[in-house]
């Protein structure tokens, strides 16, 4: 009952976005922000990528709401934009061969997320190692991936999509999306043999 609730506030909301009001649209934006930008992060990986990302899905959002015929929900609508510009993206990082948190310093080669601070206090030192091993695996994985896989297996694995969710978002069949999921699990799993 709370949800249709909800529900009916956000379509009150984007009915109002609609017609013009801007209090409205921004009440749309400030709901899903974090999401968004999170989303975009998960997925690029790189700050300033994911607030390209950002603030064009917005944009696109504000050009395009009149569009909006609520056929979907408005967060699979939302996150479809998001997913395309991400898609975008990495195409064309991946054609470029650009890598934006790898850099090179006098001492070699350095990826920037190793330096990130891990949010847990410091306990067994050989977890830790294992850890980091295990996240940079994961990571090379993920970036060995088609653009479509990684974007199936993160929205699945770390923003806890259903799969007919996934394929809304995508614009395929929740079959396509299991397929494409699969595919991708059994790369890690290949990949990640030793670890488990």
């Amino acid at each position: 009952m709370a949800q249709t609730a909800v529900r009916m506030d956000e379509s009150a909301l984007i009915r109002a976005a609609q017609a013009g009001d801007q209090s409205a649209f921004e009440q749309l934006v400030r709901q899903y922000d974090q999401s968004v930008l999170r989303l975009a992060l998960n997925l690029l990986r790189s700050p300033e990528d994911a607030n390209d990302v950002y603030q064009e899905a917005f944009l696109r959002v504000f050009r395009n709401l009149h569009n909006f015929r609520f056929d979907c929900s408005f967060h699979t609508w939302l996150y479809r934009i998001v997913t395309n510009l991400c898609l975008d993206a990495l195409r064309k990082r991946r054609v470029r061969k650009e890598e934006t948190t790898v850099v090179e310093t006098s001492d070699g080669v350095l990826d920037r997320m190793d330096t990130v601070e891990e949010s847990r206090a410091h306990g067994n030192p050989q977890r830790q190692l294992m850890s980091n091993e295990l996240k940079g695996r994961i990571r090379q994985v993920l970036e060995g991936l088609t653009p479509r896989e990684r974007m199936v297996f993160e929205l699945r694995h770390y923003q806890g999509m259903r799969l007919r969710a996934i394929g809304e978002t995508l614009g395929t069949s929740e079959e396509a999306a299991k397929n494409c999921l699969f595919r991708a699990t059994q790369k890690m799993r290949a990949s990640l043999g030793d670890f488990v």
